[in-house]
């Protein structure tokens, strides 16, 4: 009876073990079959947006939204950002290409800017009000409650339906960051000025991450 009370024991903990090494291998296997769990990159599937950007100064030292015309603009074919942006934003190629050009600036630091802030998007709209491929702030709509010293913030800004156009987006955006370069002296600075206000440089060397990641 002792005997085989021990036996019956023994059997139930060999059996328990046997059922629970073969759900170990099962459960195994289909890991090693789907791969690791990545977190996602949050610096560029959250982009940080130019919501609350731009300090007063800055606000009033944009270009006004009269000097931006690009009815009869002619957009070339060519394409200089380096083939290893997400396709979202080479999407885009020949407008940054354009704009980059006139502005002066570097391509793919325009393209790293796009991906940033909207990740390609056209119609992205961030909870402060930013619009479109650079995030502009408008004139209209949220932005219109931000009040500086003098009044609005962002009076002489376009509106949203204008920053909804991705030509007039980039070329309003890119003009934005070639006058915030030629004031501060430096593409760094003129990042940090572009970016969300009491950020410090976490913004700009976000931005130029992705310029060192993806650009040529």
């Amino acid at each position: 009876m002792r005997l085989g009370a021990y036996l019956g024991i023994f059997g139930t903990i060999f059996g328990n073990l046997l059922v629970a090494s073969v759900l170990f291998m099962i459960t195994s296997g289909a890991a090693y079959k789907n791969g690791p769990v990545l977190q996602k990159n949050t610096a560029i599937e959250t982009p940080v947006s130019t919501s609350d950007t731009s300090s007063e100064t800055v606000a009033f030292d944009d270009p006004n939204s009269d000097d931006i015309n690009t009815a009869g603009e002619y957009i070339s074919s060519d394409c200089e950002i380096s083939s290893r942006f997400p396709d979202r934003v080479l999407q885009w190629c020949n407008l940054i290409t354009h704009y980059a050009r006139q502005r002066e600036l570097p391509t793919d630091l325009v393209a790293a800017l796009v991906l940033q802030e909207s990740g390609g998007n056209p119609t992205a709209y961030s909870h402060s009000g930013a619009v479109g491929l650079m995030q502009v702030m408008p004139r209209d709509g949220l932005a219109a409650s931000f009040m500086c010293k003098n009044g609005p913030c962002f009076s002489n800004r376009p509106s949203i339906s204008e920053l909804e156009d991705p030509e007039f987006n980039i070329a309003y955006g890119t003009r934005m960051l070639s006058s915030l370069r030629k004031k501060y002296g430096n593409i760094r600075e003129a990042l940090k000025a572009y970016g969300p206000m009491d950020v410090g440089y976490y913004y700009a060397d976000i931005v130029l991450g992705h310029y060192e990641r993806y650009g040529n």
